[in-house]
């Protein structure tokens, strides 16, 4: 076996596989149908599991060089009051060291330094995966959640699936100094650190809410939504579909393919762990590589993640109910409950 492996997408977790097969000894290369790497979004949470898991690939270093500690948050009612606390300070005492917050351009560059000559192709359409497999020893799909290697590979059973909210996201031009959630009635504004003089800021509302009416669902809302969304410029906006895979996949692996990240696992972003469950898949999948033959080593990956990776799933999925209920009585009467 010649241990060649092609990952499809450039994304978070198709940088990680690929750092993590490179350093197992594989020669890998990278395909993204995109002409350049996708540097949208705002701020990527990560967890000091995935925080170690970078440092095993060898891009800790860079991450936390241009990273900001999350170490306090708290999620308030729409006139300000605080109901709870994130359980930031618990997360902290407990791994030794902060949740991390990066926006995704400076996480790509950090997986880009570490990634070495391994070949980076974009402006690839891959319409083949039959090809591809005839051609290279294992195939891993981190394509996202329309992922063309898991529909080729795996059939479409599992597939994506609205939940019937959008959500719109930005970065605001100053530190707000308030940082959590805000849960109102079918709807919430967060708000997390993201670099000095700035403040990451996502807003959730109804799926057929547009930017001209996003303002309106959040006049009255305590300090400093409003400017928030008075001073960030709507044109600097993004719009992200809140969806999720369904049903969950009944294995990760498959013959000699592999997923990674959201093509194995799409979630909603409430529990904040998209990219870290992406960087957890990738670089399990480079150490089981390592130290297995392509059979063994697929096993090995998926009895560690997959169901590892949909209870994330679940739990985010369930949250996101929970946090967009109408019965905000209810919900912000258990809310309190919580140590």
């Amino acid at each position: 076996m010649t241990r060649t492996a092609v990952v499809v997408g450039a994304g978070v977790g198709g940088l990680a596989t690929a750092i993590g097969l490179r350093r197992a000894g594989w020669t890998v290369s990278v395909l993204d149908r995109r002409a350049g790497l996708g540097r949208y979004g705002t701020a990527f949470g990560i967890h000091p599991t995935a925080q170690a898991a970078l440092d095993r690939l060898g891009a800790g270093d860079a991450l936390r060089r241009r990273a900001v500690p999350y170490r306090s948050a708290r999620i308030r009612t729409p006139g300000g009051k605080v109901m709870a606390s994130l359980p930031l300070e618990r997360i902290e005492r407990k791994a030794g060291r902060p949740e991390l917050l990066i926006s995704r351009p400076h996480l790509l560059d950090a997986l880009l330094a570490a990634l070495g000559d391994v070949p980076l192709l974009l402006g690839e359409q891959v319409t083949d995966v039959r090809a591809l497999l005839d051609g290279h020893d294992l195939v891993v799909g981190a394509d996202g959640i329309n992922s063309a290697v898991r529909s080729a590979c795996f059939g479409d059973r599992s597939r994506p699936a609205h939940v019937g909210t959008v959500a719109w996201i930005g970065i605001a031009g100053f530190e707000t100094g308030v940082y959590g959630e805000t849960w109102g009635k079918g709807r919430f504004f967060g708000m997390t650190p993201v670099e000095p003089g700035h403040t990451n800021w996502y807003a959730t509302v109804p799926e057929a809410t547009t930017a001209e009416e996003l303002s309106g669902h959040f006049a009255g809302w305590h300090d400093p939504i409003p400017r928030i969304l008075t001073e960030t410029d709507p044109d600097t906006w993004i719009r992200y579909e809140m969806r999720h895979l369904f049903p969950a996949l009944r294995s990760f692996v498959g013959g000699k393919v592999a997923l990674v990240g959201d093509a194995a696992h799409a979630m909603t972003p409430n529990l904040g762990q998209g990219a870290c469950t992406a960087i957890l898949d990738a670089e399990a999948l480079g150490r089981a590589m390592a130290a297995h033959d392509v059979p063994s080593g697929l096993r090995v990956y998926d009895a560690e993640r997959r169901r590892s990776a949909q209870r994330v799933a679940f739990g985010s999925r369930s949250l996101h109910r929970f946090m967009s209920s109408e019965r905000t009585r209810l919900r912000d009467s258990l809310v309190r409950l919580v140590p």
